[in-house]
C-alpha cells in the first residue's frame, strides 16, 4: 500500500520518480505500449460540440467539463485544460454562455443562443461516443480494459482515504482471484 507521498514525492509531479503516481504511470505507459495511442486529439470543433451539449444538460465548471468527458469516452478522450478554457471564453464571447460566480468557481450555463445550438446539434452523436467507440481491434480490449483499472487505482491511490483505499485493494485482489478462475473454467 502506499503512504502519503512516499519518496519525497509531491502532488501535481505526474510520471516523476519520487512521486507515488509514478508507478502508475510506469504501468499505464507499458499498457500504452500494447494498446497504441490513445484516439488522437479531437478538434476544437469537437471540444465546442461536446462542451455544449454537457451545458445543455446543467451548468458546470471547467474541471467537471473535462472530467465528465473523460468518464463519457471511457478514459479515451481527456482534453486538456487548455483546450477547454479557451473553448468556454470563446462561447462567452459569442454570447452562447454566461458565467456565474460560486463558491470561488466560474459556473458557466448556456444562454438562450447557446440552447439554441446545443438543440441544433442534438441529433449528432455525442464527441465523446465517437471516441469511446472506436473499432477496437480484439487483441487491444484486454489491455485497454487493464489501463482503465490502472486509471482508476491510480485516482484512488491519490485521493482516497486509508479506508477507500483498503477498500479498493481487496476489490483488486477478489478481481485478481477471479481473473484466474476464468482461466480455470476452460
Amino acid at each position: 500500500m502506499y503512504s502519503t507521498f512516499p519518496m519525497g514525492g509531491r502532488p501535481g509531479r505526474h510520471g516523476r520518480r519520487g512521486d507515488r503516481m509514478f508507478p502508475f504511470d510506469a504501468i499505464e505507459d507499458q499498457l500504452r505500449d500494447l494498446t497504441g495511442p490513445r484516439g488522437g486529439r479531437a478538434g476544437r470543433g469537437d471540444v465546442r460540440a461536446a462542451v455544449l451539449a454537457l451545458l445543455a444538460e446543467e451548468p458546470m465548471h471547467g474541471y467537471q467539463i473535462i472530467r465528465e468527458i473523460t468518464e463519457r469516452s471511457a478514459g479515451v478522450w481527456k482534453p486538456s485544460a487548455g483546450s477547454v478554457y479557451p473553448t468556454l471564453q470563446m462561447l462567452a464571447d459569442e454570447g452562447l454562455v454566461e458565467v456565474a460566480e460560486q463558491d470561488g468557481k466560474k459556473v458557466y450555463n448556456l444562454t438562450e443562443a447557446g440552447r439554441a445550438e446545443a438543440e441544433a446539434a442534438s441529433g449528432r452523436p455525442a464527441p465523446w461516443k465517437s471516441a469511446a467507440e472506436q473499432d477496437v481491434p480484439e487483441s487491444m480490449v484486454l489491455p485497454r480494459a487493464a489501463m482503465r483499472l490502472v486509471q482508476a487505482v491510480a485516482q484512488v491511490a491519490t485521493s482516497g482515504t486509508p479506508v477507500q483505499v483498503r477498500a479498493a485493494t481487496d476489490v483488486i485482489d477478489e478481481a485478481r482471484r477471479r481473473i484466474y478462475t476464468v482461466l480455470a473454467e476452460d
